[in-house]
């Protein structure tokens, strides 16, 4: 998004607008519906840093019509608690989809309660099956940052087809799903990560990079193609002389001098990330139907 300093520039893909589209398509399903189930986001214990994912998820759900139940567990229950709770929420038909926030305390697997999610229900499609699935092409339920990045280089209106993109990071969260389902679309994907010996000499090839590391103003102008895509993932906190601020792995400012297409941060793929889970709801619902679920 704009900011004081940096008028409103075309070339800035807007992942509010895209938000705003993706839910207005999921709230024209939901109002076709007699009945909808909710969708459950669980916190467990006390961490600050996942109340604004909460609000905006809340947020979100409100603007698709979708109803949505926010459950508090103590940090102290044991996993065996956690799972058995889980394993209740996939069992009623009242759940249309299981939210587990990130990050648990220590004591607790999250990799185990995410395969406890069914993959009908695991809307954030982190079920190791729902990723499997992606080797597959069948990216409908996939891991909605990796999904929102897809929708966002869509945006640019680059053909997919023998698209060459560079993924910059490899996490099993973002790096590896969204490659996996850029190769669904038929691009052309190197991924790299600490051990690449030159992510520039890659980079400065691609017609998309997407970046998903963690490290703020990583990636230069000097990296990138001119005329090429940007998709920022990242968000880092830096101190500035005005404060604390919000920035993306990419130096913004400085590849729109570069580059075709880039996602600011923040207002880019945030937005579309909790638009791309509502919409996984739907297809959550859809499939449940489809088996006799609902």
């Amino acid at each position: 998004m704009p900011t004081p300093s940096r008028p409103l520039d075309h070339r800035l893909i807007n992942g509010v607008d895209v938000k705003k589209r993706i839910l207005a398509q999921v709230k024209t399903y939901v109002s076709a519906q007699d009945t909808m189930p909710r969708l459950v986001s669980i916190l467990i214990g006390d961490v600050p840093e996942a109340a604004v994912y909460v609000r905006n998820q809340v947020r979100g759900a409100e603007q698709a019509g979708l109803p949505f139940e926010q459950l508090n567990w103590p940090g102290d229950i044991t996993q065996e608690d956690c799972k058995a709770r889980i394993l209740a929420m996939n069992d009623d038909p009242a759940v249309l989809g299981i939210i587990l926030q990130r990050p648990v305390p220590e004591h607790i697997n999250v990799r185990s309660l995410q395969s406890a999610i069914h993959p009908l229900k695991d809307v954030e499609g982190m079920n190791p099956a729902s990723i499997g699935n992606i080797v597959y092409s069948d990216v409908a339920l996939a891991p909605c940052t990796a999904a929102a990045s897809v929708a966002l280089i869509k945006e640019t209106g680059l053909p997919l087809e023998g698209l060459e993109v560079v993924m910059i990071g490899h996490s099993e969260i973002v790096g590896k799903p969204a490659a996996m389902m850029l190769m669904a679309e038929g691009c052309t994907v190197t991924v790299c990560h600490h051990m690449t010996r030159s992510v520039a000499m890659h980079s400065r090839r691609a017609d998309v990079v997407v970046v998903a590391v963690g490290k703020a103003h990583l990636v230069g102008p000097d990296m990138i193609k001119p005329g090429a895509a940007v998709i920022d993932i990242g968000i880092n906190q830096i101190e500035t002389e005005d404060g604390t601020k919000i920035v993306g792995d990419v130096d913004t400012d400085a590849v729109l001098d570069v580059a075709g297409w880039i996602t600011p941060v923040p207002g880019g793929v945030g937005p579309v990330t909790v638009a791309i889970l509502m919409r996984n709801a739907m297809v959550a619902h859809q499939r449940q139907i489809a088996a006799g679920w609902l």
